[in-house]
């Protein structure tokens, strides 16, 4: 699904990602972790087209996706959360999930005078839509709720179904389990398992809870200094001598 070959970004002589690769395979689950300052986010960031790569390629199906801008990478089907959720407070999770999909009749002037049929039945279309993912996501209490009102959890899984909105391919999750409530974030869990066996959603995710982690993923990136440090199953990488000292942690009373 996600191909990237040799990646890499300088920030004033500082290589943030240094001649990074790795494969995100269709239909999975991958995880990315590592130490504070590892190269992480400043990779999403490439990768959702908010930083242009000093080197490399990205490719998204076998397509180039390099260098294309957030709002082209939208209608690739690369959706992105983050680590802060970035709700519109003001507006209800109905309406925060009926904005999501683009180039909607509603949005030209001209169509609002001329057009009022063709945009009442495409929202209806795209209400019933926002209805069937709150039902998923078991929200129907909050339909009606301002955005900002929800916790933190509510947040992250209004973040989810907003990628639900679209015919995503990928979904990059920036921490989707940080600061969240233990009940929540089983929510989350299950919520992104189901989106995964049932509707055949690839993740890759950045995220520091390895119980989290071993919940979701079938495959491990670790990173380490801008680079690949080794990948494999979540049990390899608790075991793995390099990972421990780089990111987990050495118990030397053990």
């Amino acid at each position: 699904m996600l191909s990237i070959n040799q990646l890499s970004v300088n920030f004033g002589g500082i290589k943030a990602v240094n001649n990074a690769s790795m494969e995100v395979e269709k239909g999975k689950i991958t995880g990315l972790i590592g130490p504070n300052g590892a190269g992480k986010t400043t990779l999403f960031n490439i990768i959702a087209g908010n930083i242009a790569p000093t080197n490399g390629t990205v490719f998204l199906d076998k397509k180039n996706i390099t260098g294309l801008q957030s709002h082209e990478l939208f209608d690739e089907g690369v959706l992105r959360t983050f680590q802060l959720a970035h709700e519109f407070s003001n507006m209800t999770v109905l309406e925060n999930l009926m904005v999501v999909p683009g180039s909607q009749s509603g949005e030209r002037i001209l169509n609002t005078w001329f057009k009022r049929k063709i945009i009442e039945e495409e929202e209806s279309i795209i209400r019933e839509k926002a209805i069937e993912v709150i039902n998923f996501l078991k929200l129907e209490h909050l339909t009606f709720e301002l955005a900002g009102n929800l916790s933190g959890g509510q947040k992250k899984l209004l973040e989810l179904g907003r990628t639900m909105m679209v015919d995503a391919k990928i979904v990059l999750l920036d921490e989707v389990g940080a600061g969240v409530n233990r009940t929540l974030l089983n929510d989350i869990v299950d919520t992104i398992k189901k989106l995964n066996t049932e509707k055949n959603y690839t993740f890759f995710m950045i995220e520091h809870d390895m119980n989290f982690l071993s919940q979701l993923c079938d495959k491990v990136i670790v990173m380490t200094e801008g680079s690949v440090l080794v990948e494999g199953n979540i049990e390899e990488i608790k075991k793995n001598e390099k990972v421990i000292e780089a990111y987990l942690g050495r118990d030397d009373n053990q």
